[in-house]
Parts: structure tokens; sequence; C-alpha cells
């Protein structure tokens, strides 16, 4: 199985995939989200220490930034595929 190499200029990268790839291993591989969308909204919390220490951890875990972490939970708890449970089927403003 073909490992992906590190490239120093993107003529290698270019280079790597226009080879035939069908023997690449594709379990090195890592899902990832990416982010088009302009973010102007601002949210500002206080959060305790060790709570927000956890959260930057687990995010380092995943390699992102925590913001970007706290965003992805957000928006998977959002989620339309998700039927909320009843405890979470109300929204709240406030």
């Amino acid at each position: 199985m073909k490992k992906i190499p590190e490239f120093k200029t993107e003529a290698e990268a270019e280079a790597f995939l226009d080879q035939d790839l069908s023997d690449l291993d594709f379990s090195q591989f890592k899902p990832t989200r990416f982010e088009f969308e302009r973010k102007a909204g601002r949210l500002n919390m206080r959060l305790p220490e060790g709570l927000l220490d956890a959260v930057k951890a687990r995010a380092r875990q995943r390699g992102m930034p925590f913001t970007r972490y706290i965003r992805e939970l957000i928006e998977r708890d959002l989620a339309p595929t998700r039927k909320p449970s009843r405890a979470q089927g109300r929204v709240e403003s406030g």
C-alpha cells in the first residue's frame, strides 16, 4: 500500500496526484470539515476553568483550535438529521 509523502512544493503534490493511486492506503486519511461560511456572529461566555481546560485539551487531541471544536459541537447538536430528545426539543431565547 502506498503512503502519502510530505510535499515541499505544489509541483511535488501535483506530480504525486498524476500517478496511478489505485494502491493508495486510504486508512491514513482523517475526515475533515471545511468552513466556508463567514463568521460574523459572536458569542462571549464564561465557563469554569476546568471545563475550558478540558475543551481545549479535547480540541488539541482532534488537532483543531478550541473555538472551532466548540462550533463543531454546537453544529452537531443542532444538525437536522438528529431527532431531538424531549429536553432538547425546546429552544429558549436569552
